[in-house]
């Protein structure tokens, strides 16, 4: 039998027993899928199916946490993915006095078997693709054999067969990294569900990835980004058994948020995963938000000597997942300043990428062209880092300098500049403006520059840049929350009705959003997906067109060009 069902008996033992047990007839009515690895059985939502927690690689044991991915072993019968389960090892995150708690999602819910995606798609999709009986899938990844060979409808003639060379049948597919700055965050949160996608017409993806000491912190002799390797091999599970959901495995968006962002970024300069997405959306990260090594050994150095240990993969191997998630908390403040670098995260996080070229200078010199790109941040950015924790209106004249001295080598030009566009600005605001670009905007800027310029020199000109600024503000926490980082998401999900996400100390504060704010943004970014153009002029060094997403949207060219300057 399948042991993979292990941890949902610690999670729920009643539930289980009751969908294995007392309710076997209603499996008639719910969905099938077999993948490369088994079959899965979802769960039917009206029009829309959800399958939860299949695994898209092995658990990672023991110093298998600080390797690359593996395959996960197949499994017999029918694997039960109709409830959510474990995520990445994390601590309890809470920022202040705004609840966050459907971004961050309810903490640990452990397991080892967490490498896991979720994936929504419309019911009538996935009863055209149904497999046939004991049909294999076993197609390598990329090799243009026609995924249909076991994964369509069982004789590999066509029905959501999304093979061969191009253009193949099936929905859109999205998938989903999630933010929480490296550390937290995970596919289970409230904001992240995607039957609204699945009913507009796209299979939506979200996965879990590593965190952490075990996903980030680079160790000698482990390879480095092991989160980001993990989302490299959710993409392979996606180009093998998207078919089979009814998705089409060359129409793959990889769009992420935060730390995910960041991670989408990383994703579009790394070669192991050319040819495995043919779109990217990069929601508030930075082309600019990798470590060096030196910055990165600090951190290593730091969490080795804080759990009295050599800093080398055999002695990290040996410590817990408590251990290790708990070492990280006390990580956090370190200065990773060097002579020849600044910290990109303003020692918000002691964990991001490590790389020896930032991913924007990777895709300036050419990096893959085919990749279309949508990319923008929001206009208070800062204010998440400030007003719930009380720093915003007591902001003075030395924090200001400090944060433009964590993050630039010219701080005065960069506090000259904002001061002469912003002659009205408090102390809070130009402290949270110059935060905010310090994390998203220079490095956003330079992604969507390196992306243009390299598209309209390159021979691929049909595959276009796009920005985006979402300024719609939050009057939660007295109203000063504002426009602020992560404040986007409920409406590209299609979810700012949520109650949770409404309420004086809410995401979204205690007013009701323009009324079809979500229902454009959402369909914006599923555009974008199906087509490559989400409905505005690209973006290129001449112009620089932005979209401001408001209650009203406006184009407008290079909104803020003087502040950009000062970060190039």
């Amino acid at each position: 039998m399948n042991h993979d069902h292990d941890h949902d008996h610690d999670q729920d033992p009643e539930h289980e027993h009751e969908h294995e047990h007392e309710h076997e007839h209603e499996h008639e009515h719910e969905p099938v899928v077999t993948t490369s690895k088994g079959a899965v059985r979802g769960l039917r939502q009206g029009d829309t199916a959800a399958f939860l927690n299949i695994p898209y690689a092995a658990p990672p044991r023991g110093a298998g946490r600080f390797e690359p991915p593996r395959p996960h072993e197949p499994w017999d019968g029918v694997r039960d993915a109709t409830v959510p389960g474990p995520n990445a090892p994390q601590s309890a995150r809470k920022l202040g006095s705004v609840d966050l708690s459907p971004y961050f999602g309810t903490g640990w819910i452990r397991g080892e078997d967490y490498l896991t995606v979720n994936v929504w798609a419309p019911a009538a999709v996935l009863a055209a693709a149904a497999p046939g009986p004991a049909a294999p899938v076993g197609v390598g990844v990329g090799d243009g054999d026609g995924v249909g060979d076991g994964v369509g409808d069982g004789d590999g003639d066509g029905d959501g067969d999304g093979g061969g060379g191009g253009g193949g049948v099936g929905l859109p597919v999205m998938v989903f990294v999630h933010g929480g700055g490296f550390v937290a965050g995970s596919s289970r949160s409230a904001l992240y569900d995607g039957s609204t996608f699945a009913r507009d017409g796209v299979v939506l993806v979200t996965l879990n990835y590593r965190l952490g000491i075990a996903g980030f912190l680079d160790i000698p002799g482990a390879p480095a980004n092991r989160g980001l390797l993990d989302v490299v091999a959710a993409l392979r599970w996606v180009r093998e058994n998207i078919p089979a959901f009814g998705g089409d495995p060359h129409n793959v968006t990889l769009f992420g948020q935060s730390a995910g962002a960041t991670i989408v970024g990383g994703v579009l300069a790394a070669p192991e995963a050319t040819g495995l997405f043919r779109r990217a959306i990069v929601q508030s990260g930075s082309g600019l938000g990798a470590f060096t090594g030196e910055q990165a050994a600090r951190v290593t150095r730091a969490a080795a000597e804080a759990l009295g240990i050599e800093p080398g993969l055999d002695a990290f191997a040996d410590i817990s997942d408590d251990h290790l998630v708990e070492t990280a908390t006390h990580l956090s403040g370190l200065d990773l300043r060097t002579e020849s670098h600044r910290d990109p995260l303003i020692g918000l996080s002691p964990f991001s990428l490590v790389l020896d070229r930032q991913p924007a200078d990777v895709v300036a010199a050419g990096r893959d062209n085919t990749v279309d790109l949508l990319i923008g941040t929001n206009t208070e950015e800062g204010n998440l880092y400030l007003v719930p924790v009380g720093k915003y209106a007591t902001s003075t004249e030395e924090d200001i300098e400090d944060t433009a001295a964590r993050s630039h080598p010219n701080p005065a030009r960069v506090v000259e500049t904002y001061r002469k566009t912003r002659p009205r600005a408090t102390l809070g605001e130009l402290r949270s403006t110059i935060m905010g670009d310090a994390l998203f905007g220079a490095g956003s800027w330079a992604l969507a520059d390196a992306h243009a310029t390299h598209h309209e020199h390159g021979t691929h000109h049909e595959h276009g840049t796009y920005v985006y600024e979402f300024a719609w503000r939050s009057h939660a926490l007295d109203g000063e929350l504002g426009a602020t980082h992560a404040v986007e998401l409920p409406f590209v999900f299609d979810v700012a009705h949520f109650p949770q996400l409404h309420g004086p100390t809410a995401l979204l504060g205690p007013d009701t959003p323009p009324t079809d704010l979500a229902a454009r943004t959402h369909e914006t970014w599923i555009r974008f997906a199906r087509t490559g153009n989400p409905g505005w002029d690209p973006y290129d060094e001449e112009r620089r067109a932005t979209m401001r997403i408001a209650a009203e949207w406006t184009q407008v060219d290079d909104p803020r060009g003087e502040e950009r300057e000062a970060w190039r």
